[in-house]
């Protein structure tokens, strides 16, 4: 059963090329629904029954690629499924206009790839042949690519979509070196030769190679540089599933490589935890110098991705020091913060994508005033502002609390060269959540509050239900983390269980998460009753003139 829907979906996706109009739109999204049934029916089973679901694809043509699918697997199956499932249903709105401009042809490829796109990310997440996984891997670069450059008309789109393919070429090939590197000592060649070749030999080397190989494929600092300028290039669609998906596929590849290794868990900690400070508080620095609100978001990722990575050293960090609550806290908020930000980014793209669409501008200085014309828009941004920004009672709260607490009660084992590592993790968590939260809500108020920045702005209209109901959609799913955190807590916490044997610090943390979150509720409640009195204040139309402003906005954050 499983074989023929992905041999059908992957022969059908062809299809597309026979249907005109919104017929093929529609024909494309029923085999992604197919593909989302079956990928959420793997990843259910393997989460119930849990252990490792084996089986062999496409032995009817006698071609056995081997299916493993553990409960790492099956997380990110279920993340690839909902972040596929509101990108798709909202690139038919996005769309419409580019049917007009856009032939039958470029439109068919358009949704070839971002079914094959679809494809080769379940294929990635759930084999483990050397040679199986690199085509799946190779298979998710190209038609990523083919995504980026849909206005390749324009010069600089190719040039940036090239770009982006050949860096991601050079992760391909660092990560091709380390399966030979472990193949040259043992016969088996992937993922499998990773755990016998590290216990006979150093781990760093070829960890360091899979780390840059997969890292650059998350966004990490100093590998991100093709990052802002794809997201900028991609339709709004694309950027939200890259966002919320495509990139963390480099983070389901360092863990799954992280399964494999028992021994230097302190230097492989310190290595993550270096590059992943580095990258929050870069990226996050960045974030909010640039105007565009897609170069924003992009370097947001970068610094998310950031905070993933804290929440995975921290608990190597635990494991290396004994600390089975700086274990299981740290991966465990580590890995949810990687569905919270899955959930909240690809929210604030689809609002960015609808905000250009109603005001023709990308520019964040360029509007204003956008609560009173675009209230629906604005309230689904606000939910993801405040989920990203950490607050409660919304999800990035839950991930974020997990890793803090992990953090602080770490410090209970009086270890002095622990008790360094973690003050200073606090310390650079602390700077990425304070600029967060002071340049997200600073950009809320620019874009939604205040005056409109030119009669267009002012003139906005609300975008249609097709394009709403996957921010819907998006923001249930944000309130659903945070305000039942417990069951998925008990879901993450099945896949921290590859990484810790002691869970339950995750049983303990339970209590105080929320009375904190309550008591955060509170506080949250109280500012947006602020923001809501400035945006009862009537919208005078008495618009910005271009030089209205004396500083930029980089300057008026940053001095």
């Amino acid at each position: 059963m499983e074989s023929a829907v992905l041999l059908f979906t992957a022969a059908g996706s062809f299809g597309v090329f026979v249907f005109r109009g919104q017929t093929k739109y529609y024909f494309s999204l029923f085999l992604h629904i197919l593909l989302i049934i079956t990928a959420s029916s793997w990843a259910f089973r393997a989460l119930s029954a849990g252990g490792v679901m084996q089986f062999n694809l496409l032995e009817k043509i006698r071609l056995f690629l081997s299916v493993n699918i553990d409960s790492l697997s099956a997380f990110f199956l279920s993340v690839i499924s909902l972040t596929m499932l509101t990108g798709v249903l909202y690139a038919n709105g996005y769309l419409k206009l580019y049917r007009q401009t856009r032939s039958d042809l470029q439109l068919s490829f358009h949704h070839l790839a971002l079914l094959w796109l679809h494809i080769s990310m379940i294929l990635a997440t759930t084999l483990r042949g050397g040679i199986a996984f690199l085509t799946a891997w190779e298979l998710m670069a190209i038609s990523s690519f083919g995504l980026v450059v849909f206005e390749v008309e324009r010069r600089e789109i190719f040039k940036i979509g090239l770009n982006y393919l050949l860096q991601i070429q050079t992760g391909f090939v660092l990560i091709l070196v380390a399966f030979l590197a472990s193949h040259s000592t043992h016969h088996a060649f992937g993922f499998d030769s990773l755990s016998a070749y590290f216990a006979q030999h150093e781990v760093w080397p070829v960890f360091l190679l899979l780390l840059i190989g997969f890292g650059s494929y998350a966004g990490f600092v100093p590998f991100h540089s093709w990052l802002p300028p794809t997201q900028l290039a991609a339709p709004s669609h694309v950027s939200g599933i890259m966002s919320g998906v495509l990139i963390q596929m480099g983070i389901y590849g360092i863990l799954r490589v992280i399964t494999y290794v028992h021994t230097e868990l302190l230097t492989i900690g310190l290595i993550i935890l270096a590059i992943s400070l580095l990258s929050g508080i870069v990226g996050i620095r960045l974030a909010f110098t640039q105007h565009d609100g897609k170069k924003l978001l992009a370097y947001s990722s970068i610094a998310n991705a950031g905070i993933i990575g804290i929440g995975i050293g921290s608990g190597l960090v635990g494991l290396a020091f004994g600390s089975p609550v700086l274990a299981a806290l740290g991966f465990t908020g580590g890995i949810l913060h990687l569905v919270n930000h899955s959930l909240s980014k690809s929210l604030l793209f689809y609002c960015v994508g609808s905000i250009y669409r109603a005001t023709h501008t990308r520019n964040f200085e360029q509007l204003g005033g956008l609560i009173k014309t675009m209230p629906k828009t604005s309230t689904a941004f606000l939910v993801g502002t405040l989920a990203i920004c950490g607050l409660p009672p919304f999800n990035g709260f839950i991930s974020e609390f997990l890793i803090y607490s992990g953090l602080l009660k770490g410090l209970r084992l009086e270890t002095a060269s622990l008790n360094l590592i973690i003050w200073t993790i606090i310390g650079g968590l602390s700077v990425i959540a304070g600029l967060t939260l002071f340049g997200f809500l600073k950009v809320f108020e620019t874009v939604f509050l205040g005056t409109p920045y030119s009669e267009p702005v002012g003139q906005a209209k609300e975008v249609t239900d097709d394009m709403m109901m996957p921010k819907v959609m998006a923001g249930l799913g944000i309130l659903a983390v945070g305000v039942f955190p417990a069951f998925f807590l008990r879901l993450t916490g099945k896949v921290t269980a590859l990484f810790v044997n002691d869970l339950s610090p995750l049983n303990e943390v339970t209590s105080s998460l929320i009375y904190s979150e309550i008591a955060g509720t509170i506080l949250v409640g109280l500012i947006l009753l602020v923001l809501w009195n400035r945006a009862q204040k009537p919208l005078r139309m008495n618009y910005h003139q271009p030089n209205s402003f004396r500083k930029p906005h980089r300057e008026h954050w940053y001095g």
